[in-house]
């Protein structure tokens, strides 16, 4: 009995295999193959589908990978991770208007008794 080798599986193609990438390039760029897991689902029913959600349902293949990769500094969340992010402690100048009870009456948020009295006294205004 020889050993035959079963058939030989070709290697994942590489985006650097076709394309010119640069030396720094991410992996996960580089082998559009570790996107695959992502892309997995059942099918829906057809009669549903969209063609953004079959666009979408397709992984990525070499052609469609970036070629170059520019990091972005995160000099600021480094920042605020240490010190926190900026706080307005100033006044609240805004006045609370309300339509219901008029530009006149502004404490209406915190006083139940009154908003409910002002409503009865408009609607029967209104109504008569």
């Amino acid at each position: 009995m020889a050993d035959t080798p079963g058939p030989q599986v070709p290697p994942s193609p590489k985006t650097s295999d076709y394309y010119q990438v640069q030396p720094d390039l991410p992996a996960r760029f580089n082998q559009p193959e570790t996107w695959r897991r992502g892309y997995r689902s059942k099918p829906g029913n057809p009669l549903y589908r969209t063609t953004n959600q079959t666009y979408g349902s397709k992984p990525p293949t070499v052609h469609e990978m970036p070629t170059t990769f520019n990091g972005v500094s995160n000099k600021f969340s480094e920042v605020a991770i240490q010190c926190g992010m900026f706080r307005n402690h100033g006044f609240n100048m805004h006045i609370e208007k309300s339509f219901v009870t008029g530009p006149d009456y502004y404490d209406t948020v915190h006083d139940r008794l009154i908003l409910h009295r002002i409503c009865n006294m408009k609607g029967s205004s209104q109504s008569g």
